[in-house]
């Protein structure tokens, strides 16, 4: 607190582009170094943003000047390299998943504990005005006790854009665990913990054509469930069902809906950081927009570190590794219970995360140290 946080990075793939924009507005992060397998892509990013040097993954991983390692490597690759970073003394925030698997999520989570280092984890998408809203109105009573949430992710599959989506496809991928974290992430915001999952899931085709790019008619193999659907027993009672899809071309449902005793809510898209709240009250005629009221205004990703930069030691951050862990078991859970037929119990927990009051960029630095 009170001095901005050193940052080293990780990975220099097309993601890093929306980290490096905010960065520059955040003063909370001062970004010192980056690595990436392929120099050439560092070498880039640090000719482009004064001050950063292009460093080996071994060189910034015993960089004195980095205090947090940003993980942007592929899902695969994110345990290892926190656990690298972790073992070097250094803080992580990595993008989602926590890690491809909950084992490995548990792993880090101790290891950090053990080094007394802090864990962080995206989406912090949650942090935003959109999800933000939505859960002040929620804690100010506007739709009384909740009873249920519904989250719709529907999309004909990520090959028809991406040019090389065979991650997608395999173990660690998939609707649920592509998309799900912002999903789930959310409902646990909105909602609190939960304690127990069904899940059921199906497996439409064996192959995929990739639809654009210089591998275009290439056909990938599909080796996870394309179609996921489930329902979460939060410890509050509230019941949300989660549908997620790479073979469904559409839906008109909203990302997420909550619904309470006395009204009922439309969540604008966790994978957005804003969007409009829509509020039905028991008895109205008609919908009605919330005015904005909590989270942090245009943010964007990189606003999970500036918080986390600035939570007091020896408290959990907003954007925190307990909570992504809780999200990983969730959804990782869902599935065994798909494939087993059977209720799965739910082993973590994590406290429902501090609001977020509505805070301007130019006034985070003090916002945040005084929170």
């Amino acid at each position: 607190m009170g001095k901005p946080l050193n940052v080293g990075i990780i990975g220099c793939g097309a993601i890093i582009a929306q980290y490096l924009t905010n960065f520059r507005r955040l003063d909370q992060i001062n970004l010192v170094a980056v690595a990436d397998l392929d120099p050439a892509r560092a070498q880039a990013v640090a000719d482009d943003y004064e001050g950063v040097r292009a460093l080996s993954v071994e060189e910034l991983l015993a960089a004195d000047d980095v205090d947090l390692v940003l993980n942007l490597t592929i899902p695969a690759a994110h345990a290892e390299v926190a656990l690298k970073a972790i073992a070097a003394g250094k803080s992580v925030y990595g993008e989602k998943p926590l890690a491809a698997t909950a084992a490995e999520a548990r792993q880090v989570l101790e290891s950090a504990r053990q080094a007394g280092v802090v864990v962080g984890c995206a989406p912090d998408t949650v942090l935003g005005t959109g999800i933000q809203t939505a859960r002040k109105a929620i804690d100010d009573g506007l739709i009384g006790a909740p009873i249920s949430a519904s989250a719709t992710m529907v999309t004909p599959g990520h090959e028809r854009w991406h040019p090389n989506p065979d991650f997608y496809y395999q173990p660690g991928g998939g609707p649920l665990l592509d998309m799900g974290p912002y999903y789930v992430t959310a409902l646990v915001t909105l909602l609190g913990p939960v304690v127990s999952v069904l899940g059921a899931a199906s497996h439409t085709r064996n192959e995929r054509t990739i639809g654009s790019g210089p591998r275009q008619g290439e056909k990938v193999p599909v080796n996870i469930d394309s179609h996921v659907t489930g329902v979460l027993v939060h410890a509050s009672g509230a019941l949300s069902t989660l549908f997620m899809s790479f073979d469904a071309v559409k839906s008109k449902s909203p990302n997420i809906e909550i619904h309470g005793e006395r009204g009922s809510l439309v969540v604008p898209d966790p994978n957005h950081f804003d969007g409009d709240v829509q509020l039905f009250s028991l008895g109205a005629e008609d919908w009605q927009t919330l005015p904005v009221s909590a989270g942090y205004v245009d943010s964007g990703r990189g606003f999970g570190i500036a918080d986390l930069a600035a939570t007091p030691k020896g408290r959990e951050p907003r954007a925190g590794g307990a909570l992504a862990y809780h999200a990983l078991e969730v959804m990782e859970s869902v599935l065994k219970s798909a494939h087993s037929g059977m209720m799965v119990a739910i082993q973590s927990t994590v406290d429902r995360p501090e609001s977020v009051p509505l805070t301007e960029v130019a006034e985070q630095a003090g916002a945040l140290q005084s929170k």
